[in-house]
């Protein structure tokens, strides 16, 4: 009898962390603007509650809401905010999407840095992805054709960029449509004539970050609405977010996680 209840006892003590460990996993997913802000502040509240585990990963912010709204996911990052038909779909089952805004941005237009333009119109910079202007020398430029490069449909990036510059319009239809910042980052500084738009976390020295209507992207010209093609990056959660998902984002809110924020080329939320 003895030895049934030490046996027992040994199987409750290796049981009961096992379970408490499967409770102790954050999952989060969506926008890849948003990505290294996740992957940053995770490190640090990891390092910070080694009992806790975070796994962050991209796919766009189509893909992260709706992860939430699946199950598969408990923070879907986006940024942009959730449209009128997530929404909709998610009340459908039931479920409130909740927006916790952990930082602001600003989507930079980047060309190669061969190119002598400096600045565009917001209405020059529609006819350029549109393809109403095909060729640099239309806008002051040398005679090169112009490479649209975007980002894809799934992108909230995208959906900003369409919205505030495009208003709607489609992009041309030979544009590159890519899957992350990283990828167009990349095309755009092996491109002469290319011209794309990221995150300001994402400018580099390979890229060369156009000024739109004579205003740069930068966090001063984003805080000052100076600067016109701007959003906040989010990250969504099924109701308002509560125990280990409310440690972590109070985390990226608080000054230690908002100067990672800012660490990583983005503006604070506060």
């Amino acid at each position: 009898m003895k030895k049934i209840i030490l046996l027992l006892t040994l199987l409750a003590l290796i049981t009961v962390p096992a379970l408490a460990k499967k409770g102790n996993k954050i999952i989060v997913a969506g926008s890849t603007t948003v990505l290294p802000i996740a992957q940053a502040t995770a490190e640090v509240f990891m390092d910070d509650n080694p009992e806790i585990n975070i796994s962050v990963r991209g796919g766009g912010s189509s893909v992260g809401i709706a992860s939430v709204m699946a199950g598969t996911s408990d923070i879907g990052s986006a940024s942009r905010h959730a449209k009128t038909k997530e929404l909709a779909t998610a009340r459908e089952k039931g479920i409130n999407i909740y927006e916790n805004i952990i930082a602001n941005d600003g989507i930079a237009v980047i060309i190669n840095p061969e190119n002598n333009i400096d600045n565009l119109t917001m209405e020059q910079l529609k006819d350029v992805f549109t393809g109403k202007i095909q060729n640099w020398k239309e806008i002051g430029g040398s005679n090169r054709p112009i490479v649209v490069v975007s980002r894809d449909v799934s992108s909230g990036t995208y959906e900003v960029f369409n919205k505030l510059v495009l208003k709607g319009s489609r992009n041309k239809t030979d544009a590159l449509m890519l899957a992350s910042n990283n990828t167009v980052s990349t095309i755009v500084s092996n491109t002469p004539g290319a011209i794309g738009y990221v995150g300001l976390g994402y400018i580099t020295d390979k890229v060369k970050a156009l000024k739109i209507n004579n205003v740069e992207p930068s966090k001063k010209t984003v805080q000052s609405n100076e600067y016109q093609i701007s959003r906040t990056l989010n990250m969504y959660t099924k109701g308002k977010p509560k125990g280990l998902v409310k440690q972590y984002i109070d985390f990226i809110l608080s000054p230690e996680g908002q100067k990672i924020v800012e660490e990583q080329g983005f503006i604070s939320a506060k």
